[in-house]
């Protein structure tokens, strides 16, 4: 195993949530109806966690703490202006008493999706443009939308939350539209950029290794993949999914292949 990936026994529990979301994820077309919503919830709830005890035992309890006021938060002011208002995403609502507490309207477990799934994709992003600022943060919005693109389809066929506009969209999925996925890259974008500023006040990784992240961000993409083709009857967000996210992916396993990659770093980047 290459040191760039390294994983420190110390540093188990993160590992440990990971392997519980795959095991969870697994259960996910296989339930249906009321168990299904609760599936949902458990997927949500170990992909923060596991986002976030990484994040604690490489960088510390504040930035960890940073991570997650600025993507949940923002996240969820985000929904909360977004379905009362339209922007930044369209107009959409969730369904309601399916995925536990609301806020104004938005299930509480939603910012923590933002949390567990960006959290990869901001590491991965880190490693394949470590010191160039603008890039990153560009890289982490396009990973943001290549996420949505699994994420949005699968939720909406699952009557989790609604369009009013149906007919605007990627071909193949028309039900979410063209909007959607703009909104997604602003708030993303916005997200990289605080984010940048977390990693300049605070202190760089004592723990380098990005083993449990790129395992989760690997299995995201090839994992959704396969679930919307062959479980979901989602053929179309299996292609689009596959796209979007490898635009990270496909770099990330060229570095993988590579005899000595660099490793990740994510102390102080200099500007692109």
């Amino acid at each position: 195993m290459r040191d760039w990936l390294r994983v420190n026994p110390c540093r188990a529990i993160p590992a440990a949530t990971a392997l519980a979301l795959v095991f969870v994820q697994i259960t996910y077309p296989l339930s249906a109806g009321v168990v299904r919503d609760r599936i949902t919830v458990a997927v949500v709830v170990l992909s923060a966690a596991t986002a976030l005890l990484h994040a604690a035992t490489t960088r510390g309890l504040r930035w960890a703490t940073g991570f997650f006021v600025i993507v949940s938060g923002l996240g969820l002011t985000a929904e909360i202006i977004g379905t009362a208002t339209g922007f930044p995403f369209g107009s959409y609502a969730y369904a309601v008493d399916r995925l536990g507490p609301a806020l104004a309207e938005v299930p509480l477990v939603v910012p923590l999706a933002w949390t567990g799934g960006l959290y990869p994709i901001w590491i991965v992003a880190g490693i394949l443009v470590s010191d160039r600022l603008v890039r990153r943060v560009g890289l982490f919005a396009l990973g943001a939308v290549g996420w949505d693109l699994f994420l949005d389809p699968q939720m909406v066929a699952d009557g989790q939350w609604t369009w009013a506009v149906t007919d605007a969209g990627l071909p193949g999925l028309p039900q979410i539209p063209y909007t959607n996925y703009l909104g997604w890259a602003l708030v993303a974008a916005v997200m990289g950029v605080l984010l940048t500023l977390l990693d300049r006040v605070l202190a760089p990784p004592h723990d380098r290794s990005v083993a449990v992240p790129v395992a989760v961000f690997a299995w995201t993409w090839l994992g959704s993949t396969l679930a919307h083709a062959a479980f979901l009857g989602l053929p179309a967000s299996a292609v689009w999914g596959f796209c979007g996210l490898g635009v990270l992916g496909i770099p990330l396993l060229m570095r993988c292949a590579r005899p000595n990659p660099p490793r990740h770093t994510s102390d102080r980047p200099e500007n692109a």
